[in-house]
């Protein structure tokens, strides 16, 4: 068994691997960029190398720097997580000449696996089902255009070397192929360095369900069930989980054995996946194969209790696996919520900047439930624009698909980021809506469900009469403290007092009452509800954990000029507990108007200016291409809304934006 590996990654997948090393007794080093100094996989791993600028491209990208790593830190193996040079197999021929061990795969696998083109036509050989594509390479937007139509729209333009939703577009016409090349093509070349094209049908209403393989050096090889990640957005999986709820046994074997066959054809070793496009009728394409390590794995790991790490590692020692396929048992029901930095309520646009707090919820279990929490970062650390925006993976067990469900939204609650826009709310919308939990997904989820954008989750009377007690109770502990002391004093026992919620423009009027320690509220409206609230709450505290009765909650707490904003459940509401005469006054107040920024494109996240297509005096039509910006590695496309006239243009191609810098000012 190795003695010291080297994990050629940053954030949490670094951060995952060192786990197991560490539980198996083997030492690790770290390697990182300008940007990662102070970064958490550095702070874990016994040993750390700095590698070069912040860019990947002049770091984590740099295969020599990652061999003279190993040699200078006597590393006799190598894992590289994934993305990064985790498919490039130039680099795993370097490693063995250097004589250092690569944890994935042969050379001989990742060079047809790995090549999106190169393993469709090898499956394709195999009498693996495919999706009906193109067999050779795109050579310019014109040829695509061509190739697009021969196909059948729409189709899935994808970087050949490509992966975790980067450089891949969907076009439903003509002029989205010629746009979504040049895109593509800069995205996969800017991420991978290699920016070669291809395109294939893309499957109306299709389900994203993945095969877990792994296989030794002996010619072992096995499955371990299957992922569902069909809930995406821009082909970037946001919720996982396994089992999927659509396959039933049958098909669950056949994909599974199919995929084993297609592992054995190449000679597959250590852990990898199958991937496949499932239609409406269970038939399932082959669509790549991930010769690496997936985000998605821990939800395989807590339904099965194997280490894919640890399996990897001993693969790459030359170690024969012990499990067998009877072996494999498929026990409750996980799920996966990936926590990015990027803002739900802006288009999902990506966030950057400094965790100012950094809350997750305890690694625990207990009861049948597990969360578990992979990262890489900690309070105080920087989300930048150099890599990928996602801060965690959130994932909990439960005995069935329901109990996983619920206790993720629970642990979503209890999960506090401040600093930068997240994601948290949308996923705990997601959870609730009934379609989800009915297990009815598609790839175009997202889409369908959200066809306006995000604006929060709309909640139910109950709910809102709830949030009013907690309101009530958040005021008058804020009120009734001690100065200079964090004690707090409720109003004396049997005194009632009346008091009005006011939730934006709704407003609740409430009674309240102190028995013992236990605030008793009483909120009118349409519905009167009583409630019991409970709680250690103190002013300042970011989360309001208590008891609404017998019911658990949690809800954040931001303080605001004049209020509290609660946020619950992928709801935000800001809320303001007054007196009835004061509730009174405030319905008369006007309200603010914002400013009209009609006329005007404003940047709508941090990023770097990627082509101006306009000059003053252009006109432009609704859809047309204004700007490109880059942010976290993705090319965001700025259109259009209507037809207008270019007044003037104040940003160049090379510059670097704050979010809502004027672009472009229309007259």
């Amino acid at each position: 068994m190795f003695k010291k590996i080297l994990i050629a990654n940053r954030g949490e997948i670094a951060c995952r691997v060192m786990k197991t090393a560490r539980v198996m007794g083997i030492k690790t080093v770290a390697v990182y960029s300008d940007a990662d100094a102070g970064a958490l996989h550095v702070e874990m791993a016994d040993e750390a190398v700095h590698i070069g600028p912040s860019a990947a491209s002049e770091s984590y990208l740099i295969a020599d720097r990652i061999i003279e790593a190993c040699k200078s830190t006597g590393a006799e193996a190598v894992h590289p997580g994934y993305g990064f040079l985790s498919e490039n197999a130039a680099f795993a021929r370097q490693l063995d000449k250097e004589g250092i061990a690569f944890i994935g795969p042969n050379i001989k696998a990742i060079e047809v696996m790995g090549d999106k083109i190169a393993s469709k036509k090898f499956a394709s050989e195999a009498k693996v089902s495919t999706v009906p594509g193109s067999p050779d390479l795109i050579r310019d937007a014109a040829h695509a255009v061509v190739i697009a139509k021969e196909i059948g729209f729409p189709v899935m333009i994808k970087a050949s070397a490509g992966g975790g939703g980067k450089g891949m577009r969907i076009a439903m016409d003509e002029s989205e192929v010629e746009q979504g090349f040049i895109s593509s093509q800069n995205e996969a070349r800017s991420s991978f360095g290699d920016d070669r094209i291809f395109i294939e049908k893309f499957i109306v209403d299709p389900r994203h369900i993945e095969i877990q393989v792994l296989a030794d050096k002996k010619g072992n090889t096995i499955y371990l069930g299957e992922r569902e990640c069909s809930i995406q957005r821009r082909n970037q999986k946001v919720i996982e989980e396994a089992p999927s709820p659509f396959l039933n046994e049958k098909t669950r074997k056949a994909m599974g054995e199919q995929a084993v066959a297609l592992s054995k054809a190449v000679g597959y070793e250590s852990a990898g996946t199958v991937e496949f496009i499932v239609d409406s009728d269970r038939n399932f394409y082959f669509l790549e194969m991930n010769t690496r390590l997936q985000v998605e794995h821990p939800v395989t790991e807590l339904i099965t209790g194997v280490d894919l790490v640890e399996q990897m590692i001993r693969v790459a020692a030359g170690e024969e696996l012990t499990l067998k396929q009877k072996d494999v048992k498929l026990t409750g029901w996980a799920i996966e919520s990936r926590i990015y930095a990027e803002d739900p309520f802006r288009e999902f646009l990506p966030s950057i900047g400094r965790l100012v707090r950094y809350m997750p919820p305890e690694e625990d279990v207990r009861d049948g439930l597990t969360i578990r929490n992979d990262t890489g970062v900690r309070e105080g650390d920087e989300i930048s624009l150099f890599y990928d925006p996602m801060i965690a993976k959130l994932c909990t067990h439960g005995p069935d698909r329901l109990a996983a469900i619920d206790h993720m939204t629970k642990a979503l609650d209890r999960f506090h980021i401040e600093g930068i826009g997240h994601n948290i709310p949308f996923l705990n919308a997601v959870y609730e809506q009934d379609r989800f939990r009915e297990g009815r997904l598609t790839t175009g989820y997202i889409a369908e469900e959200f066809p306006d954008g995000f604006e929060g989750a709309t909640l139910g009377v109950e709910v809102i009469h709830q949030l009013a007690a907690v309101a009530t109770f958040i005021q008058i502990t804020a009120d009734r403290r001690f100065e200079g002391r964090g004690d707090v004093v409720l109003d004396p026992a049997g005194e009632r007092k009346d008091k009005v919620v006011c939730f934006g423009g709704q407003y609740f009027p409430v009674q309240t009452a102190l028995d013992g320690d236990i605030l008793d509220v009483t909120v009118g409206g349409s519905e009167e509800a009583s409630y019991r609230v409970l709680s250690r709450w103190r002013p300042g505290w970011p989360l309001f954990i208590g008891a609404i009765g017998s019911a658990d909650i949690a809800v954040g707490v931001r303080q605001t000029r004049d209020g509290w904003e609660l946020s619950y459940r992928g709801a935000s509401l800001p809320a303001k507990v007054l007196s009835p005469r004061i509730a009174e006054l405030e319905k008369l107040m006007p309200e603010r108007i914002a400013p009209d920024t009609s006329k005007m494109l404003l940047c709508p996240m941090p990023g770097l200016v990627v082509s101006i297509n306009v000059e003053v005096g252009d006109v432009v039509q609704a859809g047309d291409t204004i700007a490109v910006v880059e942010a976290m590695k993705m090319e965001n496309v700025l259109r259009a809304e209507r037809t207008c006239t270019v007044k003037s243009v104040n940003a160049a191609p090379g510059d670097s934006l704050a979010v809502d810098e004027v672009i472009v000012e229309f007259e």
